[in-house]
């Protein structure tokens, strides 16, 4: 495949509360149903679990069952896997964004915007560091959820090509979440991947999905056309990306500064 284009599918599905093995089973089912060309697949925040605060119990290493799974399943697929997990590390507990490579390879990113009104920030452990993923020539830029409201930590200082944020994101705030990744992208001019979950948790809250594929001038390429379980793909084009960039130079016109940690 040319290296100037990047097939991406995202899959928006139903979570099974806790139960991390029911979840695996049902992705491996959805996998089948992927297009053939699919390079990077995109499952929600949380995905073997749903959005639960039960970290003592549902936390893995890295290493442990569902990440060691990502591997097994991005190895045989030929497809790079990408979704957020609960991690445990030492004594700290992560949002976990975990981008598993065919060959092996994990790379991650730690939810850095923990959602305190559902008390997020009082099992789970900040992220500390933005990070940048590559495949062929999009350079892409991680972020789960909560993030997304966040516009100075995602700005784009001409480091990334796509940002992709997987989430739990309520039904009650589903206008908040399209019109943001929509913003996302045209302010950063880049593409913007969100896959949300489905259905109901175990909490009582509801997911109507809405997951998205948007392109920098914050158009849908592809979309979910209703609240069940979806598979959304599409082709995105890094010389298309790179001749709007050139034809409208917006972000040599932003402002510079310097994020605290």
């Amino acid at each position: 495949m040319s290296d100037d284009h990047l097939h991406i599918a995202l899959i928006q599905a139903d979570l099974v509360w806790e139960d991390a093995h029911a979840n695996r089973r049902r992705f491996e089912q959805l996998f089948s149903k992927l297009p053939g060309e699919t390079e990077l697949i995109v499952l929600p925040e949380m995905f073997s679990t749903g959005f639960s605060m039960n970290v003592g119990q549902l936390a893995e290493i890295m290493g442990g069952e569902s990440s060691e799974w990502m591997k097994k399943q991005a190895s045989r697929l030929q497809m790079v896997i990408a979704g957020s997990l609960i991690v445990r590390d030492g004594n700290s507990f992560f949002n976990r964004f975990v981008f598993a490579r065919p060959e092996g390879v994990i790379e991650y990113y730690d939810k850095r915007h923990l959602f305190s009104m559902g008390e997020e920030h009082l099992h789970f452990t900040p992220g500390s560091e933005r990070k940048i993923f590559r495949i062929k020539s999009f350079r892409i830029l991680p972020q789960v959820c909560y993030d997304l409201r966040f516009p100075v930590f995602c700005r784009n200082h001409g480091e990334y090509d796509l940002m992709i944020n997987c989430a739990n994101w309520p039904a009650s705030r589903s206008d908040v979440w399209t019109t943001l990744l929509k913003a996302r992208a045209i302010e950063n001019q880049v593409y913007v991947a969100g896959v949300n979950r489905t259905g109901t948790d175990g909490n009582g809250i509801r997911y109507h999905g809405h997951s998205m594929i948007v392109d920098p001038r914050g158009k849908e390429i592809a979309e979910t056309m209703n609240s069940g379980e979806q598979i959304i793909a599409a082709k995105l084009s890094k010389s298309s990306l790179d001749r709007f960039r050139k034809k409208f130079p917006v972000l040599p016109d932003a402002d510079d500064f310097t994020i605290h940690r």
